[in-house]
Formats: structure tokens, sequence, C-alpha cells
């Protein structure tokens, strides 16, 4: 993430952490260039507030993890109906998501065994940023592994937005686009899905392989953006047709061939 605004290069203050496989990091805007170390403990804090949350979270649900619900559940330890409260009720989310997506999204792998993990770390950000805003924090973006919810302004006090980039899946050096996100913007969340960060991950529809090595999808929530983004994969052009269709959406899709698909917003 990078910030971007008619105003000068904003002052940012970021600490970060690794869970659920991937680097989460915390950005806040430095007021008036404030380094000192309460700044720093400030911070410190509320990235510890998220840390734990998302650990929480990464012990219940991860399919990597031998003493989780989830891997309890893989190996017939536990029965859904006897998982906590919260793991129902993630998978009854995840199973309206395959209504709604027609089956694009599901909550399971094809053997049957539930994994949430399309769904869970979106949960986990909207989870962190709830928790972000209640301690009272305006200005902030949270990224984990290329997966972004933003609050307020990069410059506190302003309208100006953070920007997203967007890496090309042929060279992970090399940004392709950018997504302006907070601020005066309108969105606040940006996903990215597909095989070129670890592989052929994502189960598609049949047995062909996804029409997309890559797809970005900028909503509202995070929730929307991480589902909506993994559907679009797993259910092709169809998929992206629907999702634009019938959610306020953007997306950028990359064809394995390196062709491109780009609502208006990611044009401009």
């Amino acid at each position: 993430m990078q910030p971007t605004s008619e105003l000068d290069r904003p002052d940012l203050l970021a600490k970060t952490f690794r869970s659920m496989g991937t680097v989460v990091s915390l950005t806040v805007p430095a007021a008036t260039g404030d380094r000192s170390p309460a700044a720093e403990a400030a911070l410190a804090e509320a990235a510890g507030v998220v840390e734990r949350r998302f650990l929480e979270l990464d012990a219940r649900f991860s399919l990597y993890r031998t003493g989780s619900e989830a891997s309890r559940l893989a190996r017939g330890e536990l029965s859904l109906r006897g998982a906590s409260q919260e793991f129902r009720d993630r998978y009854a989310e995840a199973a309206e998501w395959r209504l709604l997506t027609e089956g694009a999204f599901t909550p399971e792998r094809p053997d049957g065994v539930p994994d949430l993990s399309g769904l869970v770390k979106g949960f986990a950000i909207q989870e962190a940023g709830a928790a972000l805003h209640s301690l009272g924090l305006r200005d902030w973006c949270l990224n984990a592994g290329g997966d972004v919810l933003v609050a307020g302004s990069p410059i506190a006090g302003s309208s100006a937005s953070w920007q997203a980039g967007i890496v090309d899946p042929q060279d992970r050096r090399t940004l392709i686009a950018a997504f302006p996100l907070g601020g005066g913007s309108g969105f606040g969340a940006l996903a990215t899905s597909g095989s070129a960060e670890r592989g052929d991950h994502i189960w598609t529809r049949g047995s062909g392989a996804s029409e997309f090595r890559q797809v970005t999808v900028v909503a509202a929530d995070i929730v929307t953006a991480d589902v909506l983004a993994t559907a679009v994969v797993a259910g092709g052009v169809q998929m992206l047709n629907r999702a634009t269709s019938g959610w306020d959406v953007e997306v950028l899709a990359i064809r394995t061939d390196g062709g491109m698909l780009a609502t208006p917003g990611f044009r401009a």
C-alpha cells in the first residue's frame, strides 16, 4: 500500500507480524511527523490487538494446524454440530455465499471436508478493523498478504486516499494497476485471489483449470471483496459477470494467457 494525495507525501508508521501464512501490516499516519516512543507504543498496542485476533482465528480455522477445529473436523474427530458457535457461524456465512454465487464459492473441499480458508482471512481483517475502530483509530491501513482494508486517510483529517497497488502475476516486482481506497473514494477494501502467490489452491467448477490467473475485487467491505475474488477465479467469466452485475464492485481479472478484463473503475 502506498498513499496518494495532491498534498505532500504523508509520514507513516507501520507494524508487521506473521499470521495465516502471510505478512500482516498495520499502517497509520504519524501525527505531524510524531515518531516519538509514545506514538510507536500506541501503534504497537493496536497491532497487538489485531495480531491476537488473527492468531485466535488461525488456531480455530487453519487446516495446517493439527489441533485446530478445522483439522479435527477433517479427521472425523469432531462433527460440525459439535463445533464451536464461531465455527458454525462462519460455516453458515460461507454456505450463504455458496448460494449467492451459485456454487462458485464453496465452504467445502471436493471430498466434503469443511474448508473456510476462502472466508476466514477476510473475516479476520474485518474483525481487526472493528477492533481498531473500538480503540478510537480513525485513519489506518490493514494489509494481510495483499488483501487490504482501510479507514480514513493517510493524511489525518484530509480526503486523500490510500493507494492499493496490484502486482503483476507474471512479475511480482511490477505493479500493473493501482486503486484508491478510503478518503473520498467510496471503497474501503480490496482483495486479490489466484495462483500467482500460492499455486493452484482454489477449487474450480468441473475438472478444468481456472480461466483467470489472478482476480482483484474492490468493494465496500473486505469479506465481499475476498469471497468474490475467490469465486471469480473458481467460476470464470460467468461468475465475473454475475459479480459485476450483482454487487457494487470493481474488478480486474487477468486471464491465464495474460489478457485482462477490467471494470470502469480500473480503466479510469
